[in-house]
């Protein structure tokens, strides 16, 4: 009877264990979209390994890219704080650990605010593919695949939010 115990305490705590490393990489996605929302660009290169494999293939044709965190954050700051507000919203989280590397799908909406008489509002809308490993002691982001869906609204905005930040 002991044994079982023991047996059973061991394996509660493991599976404690594991519900607490999921929690930790979900959570370490979460931020990447509130930090960038928040254009607090340290804190995103942060959440990035070193080098990512950044894949948008699928929306716009272009193939897979290696880049720094730094070139990840140089290249969203062309266009992102162009726009009044963006809003990333993320969900449905399915999540597989295997050491010190971890497999994230979840889906996502990206919602972009500018005013223009065309329509205030571009929306794309998708799910993402992440790869995490596990450096200095936390999750970092080493391969972000976004696979499109579907856009909505004013496509006209992105060209915008560019110019505004080249003004």
């Amino acid at each position: 009877m002991k044994k079982i115990t023991v047996l059973l305490l061991i394996s509660i705590l493991s599976i404690s264990a594991n519900a607490q490393r999921i929690e930790k990489i979900n959570e370490t996605v979460s931020k990447l979209f509130i930090a960038t929302d928040n254009k607090e660009w340290g804190q995103v290169e942060n959440i990035f390994a070193p080098k990512v494999e950044l894949d948008y293939s699928s929306m716009n044709g272009n193939p897979a890219v290696e880049l720094s965190s730094e070139q990840i954050t140089t290249s969203w700051k062309t266009i992102l704080p162009g726009f009044t507000h963006t809003h990333h919203q993320i969900g449905n989280f399915i999540t597989s650990v295997n050491g010190k590397t971890a497999q994230v799908l979840c889906y996502g909406t990206a919602t972009h605010f500018l005013e223009d008489e065309a329509g205030n509002i571009w929306t794309v809308v998708g799910s993402y593919d992440f790869e995490l490993k596990h450096l200095d002691n936390q999750w970092r982001i080493s391969k972000m695949k976004f696979n499109y869906k579907y856009q909505d609204g004013n496509t006209n905005l992105p060209a915008k939010a560019i110019e505004n930040v080249k003004q």
